[in-house]
């Protein structure tokens, strides 16, 4: 099997390579949230690497890998290879693809990245400089606008 989950990173190393401060003590530690921005609403669990937005943005999954797929918009595979835990056995690779979206999910996911597209390119026409974490979620909602267009299109 080409994904071995043991080579996934630790949970606290990985998230702090993603920049994020976790603070408090015990197994579920506080962070901010990169989806929507938030200074202390990120809950992450340092044993499995499940991470949850108490906010209510609405972020969750149950590893470090599934993080890494949210925050960088990465299929399962390209994530698992970014991660290390990918193992290449020379087998031909059959990759499972999850269920897509309904189309309801669809339009509500484009709905809110076209909604932050907007607001991003109205600040530039004011003259507001985008700081680097906007434009990284920037390019983050064209990614998934980019893979709804090709998987509905």
């Amino acid at each position: 099997m080409p994904f071995d989950r043991r080579n996934l990173p630790d949970a606290v190393s990985y998230y702090e390579s993603e920049g994020l401060k976790l603070t408090s003590r015990g197994k579920w530690r506080t962070t901010e949230c990169k989806f929507h921005g938030g200074s202390d609403s990120m809950r992450i669990n340092t044993d499995s690497g499940a991470f949850a937005c108490m906010a209510g943005c609405g972020a969750r999954g149950g590893d470090v890998l599934a993080y890494h797929m949210a925050q960088h918009g990465l299929e399962f595979v390209e994530a698992a290879k970014a991660l290390g835990a990918w193992v290449d056995d020379g087998k031909p690779v059959t990759q499972h693809k999850p269920a897509p979206l309904t189309p309801r999910q669809a339009l509500e996911v484009l709905a809110v990245e076209a909604n932050l597209v907007a607001i991003a390119a109205g600040n530039l026409a004011h003259g507001v400089e985008l700081l680097k974490g906007d434009f990284d979620r920037l390019k983050q909602a064209a990614n998934r606008i980019n893979r709804l267009a090709e998987v509905f299109a």
